[in-house]
């Protein structure tokens, strides 16, 4: 057995890790959008686009933080970033270095691997019934 083949054991604890950050991350958009948190470029009244994205951002991102319907709610995120990225980032370039909207992209690719994995260790989806 290769030393490769040893950190499959701590696959469930990596996928965990890669679950909270992203929704740590994820959560900051949402915050900065409704609360101006941390500061921002963003100034004004929110559209109902943009405060519905914000939401998304926020609710979704507890939710996946914590573990609960990650499936669904990182299916959910994953096409929210995939709008966001052509609505918002592509218009501007084809290049996402340019465009910046490498974030989007990667969001929406986190998101769709955790519809499919799931979430990981440390979620609440994976208690089991006293």
């Amino acid at each position: 057995m290769s030393s490769f083949e040893l950190l499959s054991a701590y696959r469930p604890y990596a996928l965990a890790a890669l679950r909270i950050i992203t929704a740590l991350l994820f959560i900051e958009h949402g915050t900065m959008k409704l609360f101006g948190f941390p500061a921002s470029q963003m100034a004004g009244p929110l559209s109902p686009l943009m405060l519905f994205a914000a939401l998304l951002e926020l609710v979704g991102g507890l939710l996946i933080l914590v573990g609960l319907l990650t499936r669904p709610v990182a299916f959910l995120l994953a096409g929210e970033m995939a709008v966001a990225y052509f609505m918002a980032h592509a218009p501007s370039s084809f290049f996402p270095v340019v465009n910046q909207g490498d974030a989007a992209i990667l969001f929406c690719f986190v998101f769709l691997y955790l519809a499919f994995s799931g979430p990981g260790a440390f979620a609440i989806e994976n208690r089991k019934p006293a």
